[in-house]
C-alpha cells in the first residue's frame, strides 16, 4: 500500500507540473524527496521496533502515512505537496524493514524464500492499483491528479485493520529476554566491527538495487506517452495498460525467483536475474512499437523484481536478531537516498539525449554493479532466527570456539 501512494506520483508529475505551472524535472523532485525522507522513517521506527515490538510501530506507521498521503489531495500549491511527500517519505521508510523484519520471522525458514518473493510482490501490487487506478479516474473519469491522491487512504486503512490482528513476533520476545539477561546495550551491538562492515556493504549494494528498480519503473510510464525527447508517443490509455502488463511481469519475477532462490541460493538467484536483464535493454528502451515495448518492459520487470524477491529473506537473514527492526530497513532506505535522484536525472539526461538513452545509460551500469556487489557478499539462507546463529557476531563465535 505504501507502494500504490508512492507511484500515484509517476503517473501524475506530468499534470502536476502543469497545475502548478512549472516543468516536469522539477516537479519529479518530489519523487527524490519521499526518498531522501525514506532513510528517516526506517530509523526513527526501526529503532522503535527493536524496543518495543514489531507490531505497534507497524501499526503507528501505517496510520501516520496513510493521513499524509490523503492530504496531499488538498496541497494548494507545490511547497505544501513537496512537505506532504517529504513527511510520506517518512511513514514509507518505516514500512519496508518493520514489515519485512515482522513476516521473515514468522516464516518458518525452509519456506523464507517463497514467501520473500510475495512480500516484495506486493510493492508491484501496489504499482500495478496505481496503474489501475490512474487509468479509471483520470483517463475514464476524467477527475484531476488529486483524485488519486484522495484514494490512498482507502487500501492503507484496510492493511491497518489486517495488521491489527497480528501477534507480535516472537523472535523479538526472545532476543529482548536475551539481550536483558547479557546486559548488552544497542550500542555494543552497533558498533561491532563485522555488523559495521556489513551495514556499509549493504548500503551499497541497496543503492545499486534501488538505481536498477527506479532506474527501470520510475520514468518508463512518461517515456511511453511523450512524443518529444524520443519518447513513444504512446496514448495515457495505452501507456498505463502497458505499466498494468509489466507490473504483472514484476509480480510473477518476484514470486518465481524468490521462492528460486530457497533451493539455488540468494546470492547466485541475484545474480541471475541481473545478468538477465542485460540483453532485455535493447527491447526494453529501443523498440518501437507498443507491443514491443510491453513484451520488453514485461521481460524487464520479471528480471529486476526477480532479483528484488530475494531481498526481504536475503537482508533480514543477514541482520542480527537483536536489530533486525533497525538494521535492514535503514541499509535498505539508505540505498534509497543514495539512489534518490534517478528520475531528475533521467528527466535531464532524457532532454539532452532521448529516452531511450538515458533509459540504457542507467540500466545497463546497474545491473552490472548488482550482480558483481552481490557476487563478492555473503549470505545466510535459511538462518534460524533466535537462535546462536542468527545471535549478536562475536557471542555467537564465541560459542562455536
Amino acid at each position: 500500500m505504501d507502494a500504490f501512494d508512492y507511484f500515484l506520483v509517476v503517473f501524475v508529475y506530468a499534470d502536476i507540473a502543469a497545475t502548478f505551472h512549472m516543468n516536469k524535472a522539477e516537479v519529479a523532485f518530489i519523487t527524490t524527496a519521499t526518498l531522501i525522507m525514506r532513510p528517516v522513517g526506517a530509523l526513527l521506527f526501526g529503532l522503535l521496533a527493536d524496543r518495543i515490538g514489531r507490531r505497534i510501530p507497524l501499526m503507528a506507521d501505517v496510520a501516520f502515512y496513510s493521513v499524509v498521503g490523503f492530504l496531499c489531495a488538498f496541497a494548494p500549491n507545490f511547497t505544501v505537496l513537496l512537505i506532504l511527500r517529504m513527511l510520506y517519505g517518512i511513514g514509507m521508510g518505516g514500512e519496508w524493514g518493520l514489515g519485512a523484519a515482522l513476516a521473515m520471522e514468522k516464516i518458518p525458514p525452509e519456506r523464507r524464500g517463497f514467501f520473500s518473493g510475495l512480500l516484495q510482490a506486493g510493492y508491484s501490487v501496489g504499482y500495478l492499483l496505481a496503474s489501475i487506478a490512474s487509468l479509471i479516474v483520470m483517463d475514464r473519469l476524467g477527475l484531476s491528479w488529486r483524485w488519486m491522491f484522495a484514494l490512498s487512504i482507502i487500501p492503507a486503512l484496510i492493511i491497518f485493520i489486517i495488521r491489527a490482528r497480528t501477534e507480535e513476533s516472537e523472535v523479538w520476545e526472545k532476543s529482548r529476554e536475551r539481550i536483558a539477561l547479557t546486559q548488552t546495550s544497542f550500542r555494543d551491538i552497533i558498533v561491532n566491527p563485522l555488523i559495521v562492515r556489513r551495514f556499509i556493504y549493504l548500503v551499497i549494494l541497496m543503492t545499486a538495487f534501488n538505481w536498477m528498480s527506479h532506474g527501470t519503473q520510475d520514468v518508463y510510464p512518461t517515456f511511453l506517452s511523450t512524443t518529444g525527447h524520443g519518447g513513444a508517443g504512446l496514448s495515457s490509455t495505452t501507456a498505463k495498460w502497458i505499466a498494468v502488463a509489466y507490473n504483472i511481469g514484476a509480480i510473477i519475477g518476484g514470486l518465481v525467483f524468490g521462492a528460486a532462490s530457497q533451493r539455488y541460493g540468494r546470492r547466485y538467484t541475484i545474480i541471475f536475474c541481473a545478468l538477465l536483464g542485460l540483453p532485455i535493454v535493447p527491447l526494453f528502451a529501443y523498440s518501437q512499437s507498443a507491443a514491443m515495448l510491453c513484451l520488453g518492459s514485461f521481460l524487464m520487470q520479471v528480471a529486476v523484481q526477480g532479483a528484488w524477491g530475494v531481498i526481504p529473506a536475503h537482508l533480514t537473514e543477514l541482520s542480527p536478531d537483536a536489530i533486525r527492526g533497525f538494521y535492514p530497513g535503514v541499509t535498505y532506505q539508505l540505498g534509497n537516498l543514495l539512489a534518490s535522484l534517478n528520475l531528475p536525472i533521467q528527466e535531464r539526461v532524457a532532454a539532452h539525449h532521448g529516452y531511450p538513452f538515458a533509459l540504457a545509460v542507467t540500466v545497463v551500469p546497474v545491473l552490472l554493479a548488482v550482480a558483481l556487489l552481490t557476487a563478492v557478499g555473503k549470505e545466510a539462507k535459511a538462518i534460524r532466527f533466535g537462535s546462536a546463529e542468527s545471535d549478536i557476531p562475536q557471542r555467537a563465535d564465541a560459542r562455536r570456539a
